[in-house]
């Protein structure tokens, strides 16, 4: 069966999985002060998360239009799309308005938007659980009704170096975001049911914080040997680096993917930050 997979650029690909699962993504603006970014493969990141440290304001982005992901449903392949939460962002609202628009006039045409009710690698794996369905040759159905199954199992979690942008951006509390910088707290927050974000815990020190990461992983998963783990970084790659390989001394996951954060993902994880999905 001939599908396309399509995403929003929240969904961070390494160059393997670019070239095996041949995603279009979609991209959203960003803007840091008065600049405005394309978040696409032009962006230089790590010269946009310098000018993010240097801004007092908080980041700001904004979704693709319905007509960007028109222009992606294109083509006589079958179309499974996949966003940011609804809860965090109007992409998913977006690319829905783009499929009335596009099915109004067009006949025979197979288009179905996920919603990830997540971000990120949670977005890069439900797009290889679609790639993966399409090749053992389910059909169209099929593969949605998987996928959703898939979705609903999904646990996303993530450790943040600095609080700084979450203190911008208004989800922490400016004095109680003060309080913990200074206390060196480090939270460790995840995807709640409805993809909005929530504390899981607050832990003393980034080392304790991370060794804590490690261990909610396996508090939290379930049959870890039948799951493939993504990892994906924000300018951190040694720090990716060991925190597979303290998953792998622990647990028995299926398979590892380590991946960059692009340019929407870093702005919400910030300079060291490390999400997961499995």
């Amino acid at each position: 069966m001939s599908i396309k997979i399509v995403a929003d650029s929240s969904c961070d690909l390494n160059e393997d999985l670019k070239r095996e699962l041949g995603v279009t993504l979609v991209p959203l603006t960003l803007q840091i002060g008065e600049i405005n970014y394309r978040d696409d493969e032009s962006l230089d990141v790590k010269a946009m998360l310098k000018k993010m440290a240097e801004c007092p304001t908080s980041p700001k982005t904004a979704c693709p239009s319905p007509n960007d992901f028109i222009k992606a449903y294109e083509g006589p392949e079958s179309v499974f799309v996949v966003t940011l939460s609804s809860a965090l962002s109007g992409t998913y609202e977006s690319a829905m308005l783009a499929k009335k628009m596009l099915l109004e006039n067009t006949e025979d045409k197979f288009v179905h938007v996920f919603d990830s009710f997540s971000a990120s690698i949670a977005e890069t794996l439900i797009s290889i659980k679609i790639f993966e369905l399409a090749k053992k040759s389910y059909d169209n159905l099929q593969i949605v009704e998987k996928v959703n199954e898939y979705i609903s199992s999904m646990k996303t979690l993530f450790l943040l170096e600095s609080l700084e942008n979450l203190m911008k951006n208004g989800r922490l509390g400016k004095v109680k975001g003060t309080i913990a910088s200074l206390l060196n707290i480090k939270p460790v927050m995840g995807a709640n049911e409805v993809g909005d974000i929530k504390l899981v815990e607050s832990v003393r020190g980034y080392r304790r914080a991370f060794m804590r990461f490690v261990e909610i992983i396996g508090e939290q998963g379930e049959k870890l040997e039948e799951k493939v783990i993504g990892i994906a970084h924000c300018n951190c790659l040694e720090r990716a680096e060991e925190f597979k390989s303290e998953l792998m001394k622990r647990y028995k996951f299926k398979d590892i993917i380590i991946v960059e954060t692009a340019g929407l993902s870093s702005v919400y994880a910030n300079q060291g930050g490390i999400i997961v999905a499995f």
